[in-house]
């Protein structure tokens, strides 16, 4: 691993490289990026994000959030994602969402090292929010369990957990889409563009975020075979049920909209994914969940409008208070933190 150096977002940010050698799908040696930002002097617990597809950790203001509430704020960039992806890489690309458990072991690993052991609430948008209740899950089946582990709780934006449309297309097209990943996994789905989405939330069009549309494009990056045949594979594992070992907290908009180009209704509603079947499926996490919409929130509830941004934020704090964290850290457990 890397030492930590200065990050993109400039002044309080860092990054670390995490290697992760050779590619199991076979584009190459593949690295990780633990962001971290200068913590509070005496951190009572730490926070570790985890973005979601056509996404990397940008949001300053999420870090300020829960640094202002006494944590150590790291993120991570999964491989071929954002910071991690390197030249002839397919983002975002892997075979099976298992292949992400190396990076979140290691910053696992890392962040208790950093902090001392403190609880670790772990929070993620989208496929992320797929991404950690699987690990999660795999974790809470070893000796100890998620908490024997450190981790305390887990937040979860707009996560991905079903395949949007009919039940019937669900099924019908899972299959395809199996037989596709296992013949021709890097081809491209041939889908309608769009960049409803992403013009509703960049400055330079309809929102109010600066972020690098190379890591983010405004239209997404394409979708794989193979990506979403893994992604597929985590939908069943969930609607099977999980023990993620801790408690949770699953926002979401409370409606979803639709479309391809930008029209004002994409800037209250999800217009990603079908929040009926978040829903739906969040009872799956297993433990203590609590499930609340936000209204006129978007598909990323943090980079929605002033309104339901600050509803949301509201929404953490009154569930931060049920979790029972230390109020403060002791002081015979300093934080080493490079200059």
């Amino acid at each position: 691993m890397s030492d930590w150096l200065a990050d993109e977002l400039g002044d309080g940010y860092e990054q670390r490289t995490i290697e992760l050698g050779v590619d199991p799908d076979g584009e190459g040696d593949v690295v990780a990026t633990l962001v971290r930002r200068t913590p509070p002097s005496q951190p009572r617990a730490a926070f570790l994000w985890v973005h979601g597809f056509s996404d990397y950790f940008f949001q300053t203001e999420l870090a300020d959030f829960f640094t202002e509430r006494g944590f150590a704020f790291y993120a991570l960039d999964l491989r071929k994602c954002g910071r991690s992806r390197r030249e002839g890489q397919t983002p975002h690309y892997v075979s099976d969402l298992r292949l992400y458990d190396p990076e979140l072991d290691a910053s696992l690993a890392i962040i208790r090292e950093e902090t001392g052991g403190l609880p670790l609430v772990l929070g993620a948008h989208s496929t992320g929010g797929l991404i950690l209740p699987l690990w999660l899950d795999r974790i809470n089946a070893g000796p100890g369990g998620a908490q024997g582990a450190g981790v305390a709780a887990l937040l979860l934006d707009s996560p991905w957990f079903d395949l949007q449309g009919t039940a019937l297309m669900r099924g019908i097209g899972t299959q395809v889409i199996r037989v596709l990943a296992r013949f021709r996994p890097f081809d491209r789905m041939k889908l309608p563009p769009g960049d409803a989405y992403g013009t509703s939330l960049h400055a330079d069009h309809f929102g109010e975020w600066t972020y690098n549309i190379g890591y983010k494009p405004l239209e997404g990056f394409p979708v794989t075979y193979g990506w979403l045949n893994a992604v597929r594979r985590g939908h069943a594992r969930l609607h099977r049920g999980l023990d993620v070992g801790v408690p949770s907290l699953v926002l979401r908009s409370d409606r979803t909209w639709y479309a391809r180009k930008h029209r004002a209704e994409v800037d209250s509603s999800d217009s990603v994914l079908d929040v009926k079947q978040i829903a739906r499926w969040t009872g799956c996490l297993g433990n203590a969940v609590t499930s609340l919409p936000i209204a006129g929130a978007r598909h990323d509830v943090f980079l929605s409008r002033k309104e339901p941004r600050e509803a949301a934020y509201a929404a953490v704090d009154r569930w931060l208070e049920t979790l029972e964290l230390p109020t403060e850290k002791p002081l015979e457990q300093p934080v080493e933190h490079s200059a």
